[in-house]
C-alpha cells in the first residue's frame, strides 16, 4: 500500500507512545490491549485516506515505522476487535479515532449519526435485541491528528513563586483577549493574543503572579449543545491530553498546520518573560464520549473497558462519578501512564508550571472510594518533575464520598469553597459565627495545618468562572440561565448572593453605591487574607455575565471579557483599588503568612502574631468566638512573624487592623490601644468609590472609636507601635 513515498511498513518501535517524526518518517505506536488488528490512517490535503495496518504488536502496543512521512500529515487511527457492548468491548474500524497522543488535532465534531459507534436501538436488522456496530465512517465528521516536528522555542526561565508569594488570575484565553481594543484583531482569542504586549501589561500592572489557563487541551462540544446551536465553551470536554486547543491559535487560523505547538509555547515564553507562571486547568476525570450514547471519537473505540471505569454487574454501562457519562480508569496502569505523560510533557516540552486538577476527587479513587494512598496520587508524588510543580486539587466529585476539601496530601493544594462560602455569607448578611471565618481568613488551619500542610494549601476564591462574577453576586439573587435552551434547569440554587432591594441591574444611585461598595469588600477580604487568592479575570473592573450562573455553552459576549468597562469611572478605580490591594499584598509579608498563626507572640515580649477584637476595643472572649457578630477586627503583628527569610534571618513587617462591618448600620470601633499600637493610620477603605491610593489620613489616636460605615472593610496600618519606630 503506497504512502507518499513509502511502498512499504517497518517494525518500527511500541516506545514511543503516539506518532513521531524523527526527521526521516514517522514511528506509529498505539496501546489497545483488546484489539485484533490496527491501522494508522493518513490523508492527503485532497482529504483521500490511505489505511497501513500495523502488524507489529509489543506488550499490546501496535506499531510500525513509515519512512518519508513530513510533519503537517493528518492522520487517524481504526481499531478493530470484537463488538459486544455488552461485555464492554465496543470496537468498531468504521470510526475514525484520535491519537490519545497526538500534539496537534485539527478540525470540528460535525453533528452526524456516524460519530456513534452502533445502531439505535431496534435498527438491528439480525433480530437481536442488542444494537449492532453502526457501519457509516465517522472520517468526514471527526478531528483529525497531526503529524508535529521539532520546536526549539524556547519558553524561559520559570518564574519559580514561591507559593506563599502566589496570586492567582483565572481567565479563559479567548475570552480575555478577544474584546480587547489593543489587541489585533487576528490575534485577539489567541495564545498569541495573550502572549500580546498589552496583554502582559495589563498582568503585570496588576501584579498577578500567575495564570491559570480553563482548558486549552483539545477539546469538542457535546452533541447536545450542537443540537441547539452552542458549542462548550469553558473546555471541560477534553479529547487530547497533549494538544493545545487549536480554536485558540492564530497560526492554525492563518493555515499553518501544526502551528498550534508553537504559538502556546511563544505564550508561555512571554508570560515567564514577564515573571508571570502558566498552570493549565487539565479536565483527565473524562472525557468528551461520554456515556454509552455519546460519540466515538478516541479511548471507546481503542480499548473500551480499559480506559473508562464500568460498572461490574453491567459493563454496558459507565461508571460516572463525574457527572459527565463516563469516568477514566486511573486504576489501569497504562491509563494512568497517559496522564503522568501528558502532564510531563506540558511541563518539560511546554514550560507550563503547575496544573489545577477538574473533580480530582475522581482520579484519586482506587477501586470505589476516594484513597489517599490511591496510585494517582502515589505516582504525583514520587515523580521527580511533577513533584516539583505547583499542584491544586478540586478536592471534589459528585460520587458518594467525593466530598474532600481539606483532605488532599502534602504537595498538593486545593480549592476551599469554605471559605467562598464563609465569605459570601457574611458580606451578604447571613449568619456566621467568628470561629467559621476566623478560619478561613487565617488560612484555613482546621483544615491543613493536621498534616503538615502549610496556609498556602487553601486556594481561596469567592467566584470562579463557574457561578455568578463578583459584580453579579451584588446584583442577582437567581440565576438567569435561559439562553442555555435548558428551561432555566442548570447552575446552581445555591448562590449565596444578595441583590439589595432589586433583581439585576438599575439606575438607583444608592443600590448602585452598596453594590459597589460590597464588591470593594468581597476583594479585599479575598486578597488580605492568609492563603492564596484566586481572582476571577474580570471582577477587577466589574464584568457581568448579566445573572448567568453556568455560562460553559456562552461563547459570546455574556463570557467574553469587556473592556469597555474602564472607560466608566466607577469601574476603573475598582480596578485601581485592586491593583492596590495585590501590590500591597506583595509589599507585606505579614498578609502572606507562610505558617499559621498560633495566637502566640512568636518572640519573647512580642505580641500574639494574631488577635481578634470586638467593636469596644477588647479582645474576643472564647465564648464570643463561637458568636454571630456583623462586626470585628482583626489584628496582624508584624512584629511577630513566625519563620524566617531564605537567609535564614528573622521577618519583620508592619503591623495592620483590619475593621469588618458587614451590617446595615454604621458602628463604633475602638481601635487597640497599648500595647498593640499608639496610633493608626487608614490605608484602605471602601466606602470610597475611588482609590485611596493618594489619600495621606492623618494617624488616628489608639483607644479612640472610629466610626465604620454599614458594609464597609477598613485596613488600618500601625503608624505608631510602643517600642517600634516605623520605617
Amino acid at each position: 500500500m503506497k504512502v507518499g513515498m513509502t511502498t512499504e511498513v517497518w517494525p518500527g518501535s511500541w516506545n514511543p507512545l503516539g506518532v513521531t517524526w524523527d526527521g526521516h518518517g514517522v514511528n506509529a505506536a498505539l496501546w489497545a490491549a483488546g484489539a485484533e488488528a490496527v491501522e494508522l490512517c493518513l490523508f492527503d490535503d485532497s482529504g483521500q485516506e490511505t489505511r497501513v495496518a500495523l502488524t507489529e504488536s509489543t506488550f499490546h502496543i501496535w506499531h510500525g515505522y513509515l519512512p518519508g512521512i513530513e510533519p503537517g500529515r493528518r492522520y487517524g487511527f481504526r481499531v478493530h476487535g470484537e463488538w459486544n457492548p455488552a461485555a464492554g468491548r465496543r470496537w468498531n474500524p468504521q470510526k475514525l479515532l484520535i491519537d490519545p497522543y497526538a500534539r496537534a488535532i485539527e478540525g470540528e465534531l460535525i453533528l452526524d449519526e456516524a460519530i456513534y459507534d452502533q445502531l439505535p436501538h431496534g435498527s438491528n436488522q439480525s433480530g437481536s435485541d442488542e444494537p449492532g456496530p453502526d457501519p457509516q465512517d465517522s472520517a468526514p465528521f471527526v478531528p483529525r491528528c497531526v503529524v508535529t516536528g521539532e520546536d526549539t522555542v524556547d519558553t524561559g526561565v520559570r518564574p519559580n513563586i514561591p507559593w506563599s508569594e502566589t496570586i492567582i488570575y483565572e481567565l479563559h484565553v479567548k475570552g480575555f483577549t478577544q474584546r480587547h481594543p489593543a489587541i489585533p484583531e487576528n490575534l485577539r482569542g489567541t495564545y498569541a493574543g495573550l502572549a500580546h504586549p498589552a496583554a502582559i501589561d495589563y498582568l503585570v500592572h496588576l501584579g498577578i503572579t500567575a495564570v491559570e489557563l480553563l482548558p486549552i487541551h483539545q477539546y469538542v462540544p457535546e452533541p447536545a449543545l450542537l443540537a441547539r446551536g452552542l458549542t462548550n465553551y469553558w473546555g471541560y470536554n477534553s479529547i487530547g491530553y497533549f494538544a493545545p486547543h487549536a480554536e485558540y491559535s492564530a497560526a492554525v487560523r492563518e493555515g499553518r498546520r501544526g502551528g498550534q505547538v508553537r504559538e502556546f509555547k511563544e505564550m508561555v515564553a512571554a508570560l515567564h518573560a514577564a515573571g508571570i507562571e502558566v498552570i493549565l486547568d487539565v479536565v483527565y476525570n473524562h472525557t468528551a464520549e461520554g456515556g454509552p450514547g455519546g460519540p466515538t471519537l478516541a479511548f471507546r473505540g481503542i480499548d473500551n473497558d480499559c480506559y473508562y471505569r464500568l460498572d461490574q454487574e453491567d459493563p454496558s454501562r459507565y461508571v460516572d462519578y463525574t457527572g459527565c457519562g463516563n469516568t477514566l480508569n486511573v486504576v489501569r496502569p497504562h491509563v494512568l501512564q497517559l496522564i503522568t505523560d501528558s502532564l510531563r510533557y506540558w511541563v518539560l516540552e511546554m514550560g507550563v508550571d503547575g496544573f489545577r486538577f477538574d473533580l480530582a476527587s475522581a482520579l484519586a479513587r482506587s477501586l470505589h472510594d476516594v484513597d489517599h494512598l490511591s496510585a494517582f496520587l502515589t505516582v504525583i508524588s514520587q515523580d521527580p518533575v511533577l513533584r516539583q510543580v505547583k499542584l491544586i486539587a478540586e478536592p471534589w466529585d459528585v460520587g458518594e464520598g467525593g466530598y474532600q476539601v481539606g483532605e488532599f496530601p502534602p504537595l498538593w493544594t486545593e480549592w476551599n469553597d469554605k471559605f467562598r462560602d464563609s465569605v459570601r455569607d457574611f458580606w451578604r448578611g447571613a449568619r456566621t459565627d467568628v470561629r467559621d471565618l476566623a478560619y478561613r481568613l487565617s488560612g484555613s488551619s482546621d483544615l491543613y495545618q493536621d498534616d503538615g500542610r502549610r496556609p498556602y494549601a487553601s486556594i481561596n476564591f469567592v467566584t470562579a468562572h463557574d457561578g455568578f462574577t463578583l459584580r453579579d453576586l451584588a446584583t442577582y439573587e437567581r440565576k438567569h440561565n435561559l439562553a442555555h435552551g435548558e428551561s432555566n434547569r442548570d447552575g446552581t440554587d445555591n448562590n449565596r448572593s444578595c441583590n439589595y432591594g432589586h433583581e439585576g441591574e438599575t439606575d438607583d444611585p444608592g443600590t448602585n453605591l452598596l453594590r459597589r461598595r460590597q464588591i470593594r469588600n468581597v476583594l479585599a477580604t479575598l486578597i488580605l487574607s492568609s492563603g492564596v487568592p484566586m481572582i476571577t479575570a474580570g471582577d477587577e473592573f466589574g464584568r457581568t455575565q448579566n445573572g448567568d450562573n453556568n455560562a460553559y455553552c456562552m461563547d459570546d459576549e455574556t463570557s467574553w471579557l469587556d473592556w469597555g468597562l474602564l472607560q466608566q469611572p466607577e469601574w476603573s478605580s475598582l480596578l485601581d483599588l485592586s491593583r492596590r490591594l495585590v501590590h500591597l499584598r506583595r509589599r507585606h509579608p505579614v498578609l502572606r503568612q507562610r505558617m499559621f498563626f498560633s495566637g502566640l507572640p512568636a518572640y519573647p515580649g512580642g505580641l500574639r502574631d494574631i488577635a481578634w477584637f470586638r467593636p469596644d476595643g477588647h479582645e474576643m472572649t472564647d465564648a464570643e468566638w463561637f458568636s454571630a457578630t456583623p462586626t470585628l477586627g482583626i489584628y496582624l503583628s508584624g512584629q511577630d512573624i513566625h519563620g524566617r527569610d531564605p537567609y535564614g534571618q528573622r521577618v519583620t513587617d508592619d503591623s495592620f487592623l483590619m475593621l469588618l462591618n458587614a451590617g446595615p448600620e454604621a458602628a463604633d470601633f475602638v481601635l487597640p490601644a497599648v500595647p498593640w499600637a499608639e496610633s493608626y493610620r487608614a490605608v484602605i477603605d471602601t466606602t470610597l468609590d475611588a482609590d485611596p491610593a493618594d489619600r495621606q489620613d492623618l494617624a488616628v489616636p489608639a483607644g479612640e472609636p472610629l466610626l465604620l460605615a454599614p458594609r464597609s472593610f477598613t485596613l488600618m496600618v500601625v503608624s505608631s507601635q510602643p517600642g517600634v519606630t516605623p520605617e
